[in-house]
């Protein structure tokens, strides 16, 4: 009985210096909370009939990497020059979506991060987001799509710092379409959100 009275006492000091390394390493571990993700950003266009089709929306959408945010941050160049130059970062200002979604790809992110962290960095600087459908569906219904799709862009575009101030919304469902065709080429190239810029 005596030797069992020595040795809880051991015990729990080990089971607590165990506990007291774990939460060390824990607190050493924390990242840092990322922008969200395809799954995250995915907004149910609903199941009463709007834009269809699909495939490969994501087309002319470039690569996600850090090179746009550097080139950004650099050099002695006016925001109006780095939105002038044609090759850029900021020279993609078109998101794509798939078939009645207002769901972002990880590229689309990547892009629209680099958009962001430029608005945030100028204050002059401000860009409408206008929302577009393909011509199927009712129009009452592709408005409320492309405003579905301009608001997913524009909470990426905040969460990377730029002001509410800065970005205004519109939706204008299948009325502007960019391909008047009525393929699936045509209406993939519909499903979209331009980026307009404005500098005050």
């Amino acid at each position: 009985m005596n030797t069992f009275n020595l040795i809880k006492p051991w015990m729990i000091a080990a089971v607590l210096a165990v506990f007291v390394s774990a939460c060390a390493s824990t607190q050493e571990e924390v990242v840092e909370d990322g922008p969200p993700t395809g799954d995250q950003s995915q907004m149910d266009g609903g199941a009463s009939g709007g834009d269809t089709g699909g495939g490969a929306s994501t087309s002319g959408i470039g690569s996600g990497d850090d090179s746009g945010a550097t080139a950004i941050a650099g050099g002695d160049m006016s925001a109006m020059e780095r939105l002038e130059q044609t090759d850029g970062p900021l020279s993609n200002r078109t998101i794509y979506f798939e078939y009645d979604s207002a769901a972002l790809t990880d590229e689309s992110i990547a892009i629209l991060e680099t958009h962001g962290s430029f608005i945030a960095g100028n204050g002059e600087v401000s860009v409408r987001l206008e929302g577009h459908a393909d011509e199927r569906g009712s129009r009452e219904y592709n408005i409320g799509l492309g405003d579905r799709r301009a608001q997913s862009v524009r909470r990426v575009l905040l969460f990377q710092g730029a002001s509410t101030d800065q970005i205004d919304t519109v939706s204008y469902g299948e009325e502007q379409p960019v391909d008047p065709g009525h393929s699936e080429e045509a209406w993939a190239r519909n499903r979209r959100v331009e980026l307009v810029y404005t500098v005050n």
